[in-house]
């Protein structure tokens, strides 16, 4: 986040009512079935669906990969948009896998807060301490919401205290849960003084929320059993005694995160979290561009490319571009300019998205999050604005840390497979090097399973089932420096280089000793493991 200060001005009613927010966590904690209460919550679908589901029990919308519904996991980055209260939701549910951390990575570059979902039984995991890094470097707000509290979980203090010394951040609950697994009743609201009880009867009910004045109301007495209203009281004055009180602007900030207690598949503590996200979530900010920040309230249009994906819709083989919306208000069949080409591109289909479904969008402003079908025009990275040459900066791709030959099962169907490559190259799902010598394609990866991810996608969409093979190189490196330098280290390096989907130079290496060589013997030549997106 750019700047939050208070003397910006204050935003267009629309642009302002506006909360765009990924979801974030650890495999498994939860988050994509918080993601389908969020959008039961604010009347986008009838019935929540399940990540695991069984006869009749509705498939979850976030996850429309095939490989997704069969596994029960998220490997792809998905969008959605909805209203809730006089709020417009854009939340983007995240891969939690960390063989899909990229595709998260970028994500985050594309909304103004984040949503970290954490297991009560197992505290912080390793990927929310990564993924929460990533929050850390761009200044993300961060709400976090303890989730699976109906089952067995760990004492509160202590889940508290490991987010505050593992993260490095200030915690203040915003609710209290009142008993554990079995004996869950609810929680405390702690913001509001209301006590809130959960219905094991039915999922996807609402929460009872009682208003009470305090912890020393009578009514207390009538829906919590003593020695656990006695050990609610005793909690609550410990918390409030050794735990910051709420600072929301330190919140905007990202020096603090308020924690919610609750269960999203019983529903509970979802609508407490989603008002918590109205009243201390960031409006839209300012987003990193060059050669200046482009800033929400700005009247003329600009938006970026955080993702493409291909073939949601297997039947019609498109592309979609999701772009972020940074300033002004689209309206559809506007003529924005493609800063990388710098061609005139006129969007007559924009879309809105609920996961895999979508509705054309007539229009939409700052802050929102909407996909541009397209023939390959877009990349990750690429700029649309109305006439100024802007880049939007921080969207990077990572150097792969595994890389495989890849091969078609039927020869005379190399073409078909280059063409598929090239599709999953340019979506970010993976990098693809041609190399300089011989022929094939080197697909690099950041976790192995995105290996099966590609090979399930390409016999689907493309119906060429594929093998990948051992490699003799173990990672790539992108070539930077000056022209003469750079044509004189190819010429003789020509067995370590390779070219990506893009045209640029890469030096795939065996050994770490590659790369200590390469500095000692050229120090014209410099290798990066990461390439900005944006030309």
């Amino acid at each position: 986040m750019l700047d939050i200060a208070s003397n910006r001005p204050e935003l267009p009613p629309e642009i302002a009512r506006r909360r765009t927010f990924a979801i974030i966590s650890h495999p498994d904690a939860g988050k994509t079935t918080l993601t389908e209460k969020f959008l039961l919550f604010g009347g986008a679908i009838q019935m929540a669906g399940q990540v695991r589901a069984k006869g009749e029990a509705r498939r979850t919308r976030s996850d429309f990969m095939q490989m997704e519904k069969d596994r029960g996991i998220s490997v792809s980055a998905s969008a959605m948009s909805f209203d809730f209260k006089q709020f417009r939701f854009n939340l983007v549910d995240t891969p939690g896998h960390s063989d899909f951390s990229e595709d998260t990575y970028r994500t985050l570059t594309a909304v103004d807060a984040a949503v970290m979902v954490i297991d009560g039984a197992k505290g912080v995991e390793s990927q929310t301490r990564k993924l929460f890094e990533v929050c850390r470097l761009r200044d993300l707000p961060i709400l976090t919401f303890c989730n699976k509290m109906d089952r067995e979980s760990r004492d509160t203090f202590d889940i508290i205290d490991e987010i505050q010394e593992n993260l490095a951040i200030d915690v203040t609950p915003a609710s209290w849960p009142i008993g554990v697994g079995r004996d869950f009743m609810g929680c405390y609201d702690l913001l509001n003084d209301r006590l809130e009880l959960m219905d094991r009867a039915d999922r996807n009910k609402v929460a009872e929320s009682i208003e009470i004045k305090g912890l020393d109301d009578p009514l207390l007495t009538k829906h919590i059993p003593a020695d656990m209203l006695a050990t609610l009281r005793e909690e609550v004055e410990m918390a409030r005694a050794l735990l910051p009180t709420l600072d929301p602007q330190a919140v905007l900030e990202g020096h603090m995160t308020p924690i919610w207690f609750g269960s999203a598949i019983n529903s509970f503590g979802v609508k407490e979290l989603m008002d918590g996200i109205a009243t201390y979530g960031p409006e839209p900010q300012p987003q990193a561009a060059s050669p200046r920040a482009v800033c929400p309230e700005e009247t003329k249009v600009c938006g970026f490319v955080f993702k493409v994906q291909a073939n949601m819709d297997p039947k019609h083989r498109d592309r979609v571009a999701f772009v972020r919306l940074a300033s002004g208000h689209f309206t559809r069949g506007m003529k924005l300019t493609h800063v990388r080409t710098k061609k005139t591109m006129a969007i007559s289909n924009p879309v809105l998205f609920l996961a895999a479904d979508r509705e054309l969008a007539e229009e939409a402003w700052a802050g929102d999050i909407i996909g541009i079908p397209n023939h390959g025009q877009l990349r990750i990275g690429d700029t649309l604005t109305e006439g100024e040459l802007l880049y939007a900066t921080g969207i990077p791709s990572f150097a792969p840390e595994l890389l495989q030959g890849v091969r078609a099962g039927d020869p005379l169907k190399a073409k078909h497979l280059e063409k598929a490559l090239m599709q999953f190259a340019e979506e970010g799902a993976a990098k693809v090097f041609k190399p300089s010598f011989g022929s094939g394609f080197i697909v690099g990866v950041v976790g192995a399973l995105q290996f099966e991810v590609l090979a399930s996608r390409i016999e689907l969409e493309y119906g060429l089932p594929v093998r990948f093979d051992q490699s003799q190189f173990t990672s790539a490196r992108w070539v930077k420096g000056e022209r003469q330098a750079v044509e004189k280290f190819v010429d003789s390096n020509k067995q370590h280089i390779a070219y990506d989907h893009d045209g640029d130079i890469v030096y795939l290496t065996r050994l770490q000793w590659d790369i200590d060589r390469v500095e000692r013997d050229y120090p014209d030549i410099k290798l990066t493991a990461t390439k900005e997106m944006m030309v």
